[in-house]
């Protein structure tokens, strides 16, 4: 891989800039994660790991619709056990040299504990994300991330027992204020941001006159969420000394550029691995053409051009 792509943030020291987001490659398991060649990625972020097996949300979990994708899956997973027992060491065997990021969830702040400190002893994982942005979910998830005291509460303890592991707090858009939250992280010590994750949406058939998912309302990403990911990730990105693993409707080359430009220093792709299972390899292949034509010397170089622009506009 071309090394004007490499990035590197807490942990995490990547060929190229880009990570499927939670839950889009499972464990490495699925057959979108079989369809690619892992070791591509500039990381893998593996699904959200919860301290008992969850079954999920009732279906239909997922819907297509224009522009973008509702989901309520829920966050099935095996439970942090059976991960750390047989996820991880068959994932780490493949691929001993790929980037790899826990993502932690649960239902209380002993759940998160429970998770992220089986999670960092497995001693399998580069970093960790916090989710406390699910909207899925009827306890913890995105009832932690709306409430600055409780993002900077839940942060801190996280962060007392993963054994210096770093941890991205990953922000929810379903606030007022996306900049408290982020301050509320940084004032707990988290290594990194991860944002954003899914908008709350709901959609209804109009010939069933039923919702289109289960569980009714769930988490809307794709093209059309990108301009409120660029909107939160600027504004943040001005507030806090916190590298940003930017992600919300990135499906090319371009919008890769443009989310640095906001103040990314990596960038997550989910919703668009519909149409491409290989959306992050292709992606990386046209990614130094389109620098090219932008006259950037490499990601390292924009990343540090767009931190100083932003202390002279400050």
């Amino acid at each position: 891989m071309n090394n004007r792509l490499e990035v590197e943030i807490p942990g995490l020291k990547m060929k190229n800039p880009l990570m499927p987001g939670s839950g889009t490659f499972g464990f490495g398991d699925t057959d979108r994660a079989k369809a690619v060649n892992l070791n591509q990625l500039g990381a893998l972020v593996i699904k959200t790991t919860t301290p008992e097996k969850r079954v999920g949300n009732p279906d239909p979990k997922i819907a297509l619709v224009p522009d973008g994708v509702l989901n309520s899956v829920g966050l099935t997973n095996p439970g942090v056990d059976v991960v750390v027992s047989e996820k991880l060491p068959k994932l780490r065997a493949q691929y001993p040299d790929l980037p790899m990021v826990g993502s932690i969830g649960g239902a209380s702040i002993n759940d998160y504990l429970e998770v992220a400190e089986k999670l960092a002893n497995s001693r399998m994982l580069n970093a960790l994300e916090l989710n406390i942005s699910c909207p899925n979910i009827q306890a913890g998830g995105m009832s932690f991330g709306t409430d600055p005291k409780q993002v900077e509460l839940i942060t801190k303890k996280v962060k007392s027992v993963t054994n210096d592991l770093p941890v991205y707090v990953k922000l929810t858009p379903n606030v007022t204020n996306i900049v408290e939250i982020a301050k509320a992280a940084e004032s707990a010590c988290a290594d990194g941001l991860s944002m954003i994750n899914t908008v709350l949406g709901m959609h209804i058939d109009i010939e069933t006159r039923k919702p289109v998912l289960g569980n009714k309302m769930g988490g809307f990403s794709g093209k059309a969420i990108k301009p409120i990911a660029i909107r939160m990730i600027y504004q943040v990105a001005h507030a806090v000394d916190l590298p940003i693993i930017g992600m919300g409707g990135v499906s090319t080359p371009d919008d890769v550029i443009e989310m640095f430009l906001a103040g990314a220093s990596a960038v997550g792709i989910g919703a668009a691995h519909f149409q491409d299972a290989k959306i992050i390899p292709h992606i990386a292949e046209k990614l130094t053409q389109t620098m090219d034509k932008l006259g950037i010397k490499s990601l390292t170089d924009l990343r540090k051009e767009v931190k100083e622009a932003f202390k002279n506009e400050n």
